[in-house]
């Protein structure tokens, strides 16, 4: 990709054709299978991919270099997806693009129609980002929303190419550019974000891409795909708990948030702490405190006394030796009525607020009165299951005072050869393929997460997947979860079984 890289970094006033030209004939030729030379013209009955060139540079024009589908006219408007380059208004690179043809979204429709571009999309945006240079990147959550423009805080960001974005705007939906200081961290971005959006371009039409690149193609797909599944490690949520006091890991099932909340009380918090589980039939009283029978020699044989819950043990606990850190688990967080459970005390969950105190309607002992606060050494973290649809939905005002941290499977873990085996990988990859491509966003956060894969007998496999994914994915199906690619669900499974 040197050739086009080259034709990048040129300066609006040196753009060429021909020399644009032949640096994409070079370059996709040399990566992608079956490709002709991109000539300026060809005869009606040919299919091969157009690379329209204008490189009038005059004021007021906008040169641009454009690979675009099979099937079009060789001149005038043209639709569906294509990989775009436009050269600075002044100084520096050309500004890497996916746009739509200005006709229509046609022939790409059934591409552009579905979650899984927009989503890559914005995979690789925040890959390009993540480099040292990685200069300033955007995509459009809906590419097939032409009538939409550029917001204007990306606008300011895109300055040096107002003539292009004046034009076509509304047509782009994804968009890298480079910081331009021609640096070797600047280069590799340029490269990659290139690479990447070209490969995207290709794979959507089923263009395979020679040999000797597909293991360094594979290999920037499994780092974009990463940031569509961001991982967060221990000390990230130890750190969160630090500022904010009260999170909340939640995640679909399978990706490890009691395990990882677990082994925080026992590494980071040296088991000051404890966990508990809520479940439908926590109440304010088993949570926060109330009135309980106890049994004395009375002639009624019980009283009634005011007994503190599991927040209210926790405190006495944490304020016995205020420095030292006290980890409170709650599991499950979202399977009880929290703003039931919580009551008045809902007012103490404020971070930035740790003198804040309620006054409860009982004198308990654990908190030598009615006066409850929350001392600031105590840190409280829950896990909730996104896949569980039946529970309780948190209301926003409960959500205002957790910080949620989001936990998806690990691609890092299945790659262990120790926790998973070639055939849960390949697995792994196909559903998530299935989702990526084909699930909208409240779907996606049902991706089985990565315990269901992690067996590293290739002769378990089978009763694995059978025994414990594929009850998730018919109870998905049972439910209407991923009613919108059954389908595709329903093949997958029936994969189990071969």
């Amino acid at each position: 990709m040197q050739n086009i890289l080259a034709i990048i970094n040129t300066p609006r006033q040196d753009w060429k054709e021909e020399d644009i030209r032949n640096a994409f004939n070079a370059d996709i030729k040399d990566r992608y299978s079956r490709i002709k030379d991109f000539e300026s013209k060809r005869s009606p009955e040919e299919s091969r991919f157009q690379l329209r060139v204008n490189a009038d540079i005059t004021p007021g024009a906008v040169p641009y270099a454009a690979l675009i589908a099979p099937d079009q006219d060789t001149s005038g408007p043209y639709g569906g997806m294509s990989f775009v380059l436009f050269p600075a208004d002044e100084d520096g690179p050309a500004l890497i693009a996916m746009g739509i043809g200005t006709q229509s979204i046609a022939p790409d429709d059934m591409v552009l129609g579905k979650p899984g571009h927009a989503r890559r999309c914005r995979a690789i945006s925040r890959w390009i980002a993540s480099f040292p240079e990685g200069g300033f990147t955007w995509s459009k959550r809906d590419p097939v929303r032409t009538d939409l423009d550029i917001p204007k805080v990306v606008k300011t960001q895109l300055a040096r190419w107002d003539q292009s974005l004046k034009r076509y705007g509304l047509v782009l939906y994804a968009c890298h550019a480079a910081t331009g200081t021609g640096s070797t961290e600047d280069q590799a971005a340029q490269l990659a974000s290139l690479t990447a959006y070209l490969d995207l371009f290709m794979d959507e039409r089923g263009i395979d891409r020679k040999q000797a690149t597909e293991k360094e193609a594979l290999a920037a797909r499994q780092k974009w795909l990463a940031h569509l599944l961001p991982s967060v490690s221990q000390k990230d949520t130890a750190d969160l708990l630090e500022y904010r006091r009260f999170v909340v890991l939640e995640g679909p099932p399978g990706t490890g948030k009691t395990h990882l909340a677990k082994r925080l009380l026992t590494e980071h918090y040296n088991n000051n702490g404890h966990l508990i589980q809520f479940h439908a039939g926590t109440t304010y009283e088993s949570f926060i405190g109330g009135l309980r029978p106890v049994k004395d020699d009375s002639t009624q044989g019980f009283y009634f006394s005011a007994i503190g819950g599991q927040l209210m043990r926790a405190v006495q606990h944490a304020s016995a030796d205020t420095s030292q850190l006290y980890l409170l688990v709650i599991d499950e967080i979202n399977r009880a009525d929290l703003a039931k459970v919580l009551g008045e005390a809902m007012h103490l969950f404020e971070p930035g607020d740790p003198n804040r105190q309620v006054e409860l309607d009982y004198e308990f002992t654990e908190i030598g009165g009615r006066i409850l606060r929350l001392p600031p050494n105590l840190h409280i973290l829950g896990t909730m299951n996104t896949a569980d649809r039946s529970i309780a939905v948190l209301d926003v005002a409960v959500r205002r005072r957790f910080a949620f941290s989001p936990v998806w499977p690990s691609l890092q873990v299945l790659n262990d050869d120790q926790r998973s085996c070639e055939s849960m990988r390949k697995k792994f990859a196909q559903l998530l393929d299935v989702f990526v491509s084909h699930a909208g966003d409240d779907a996606f956060n049902l991706l089985p997460g990565h315990a269901y894969f992690m067996e590293p007998d290739e002769a378990k496999v089978k009763t694995k997947l059978q025994t414990e994914l594929k009850p998730l994915l018919l109870e998905y199906l049972a439910q209407g979860h991923v009613s919108g690619f059954g389908d595709e669900i329903h093949a997958f499974i029936d994969s189990l079984d071969a």
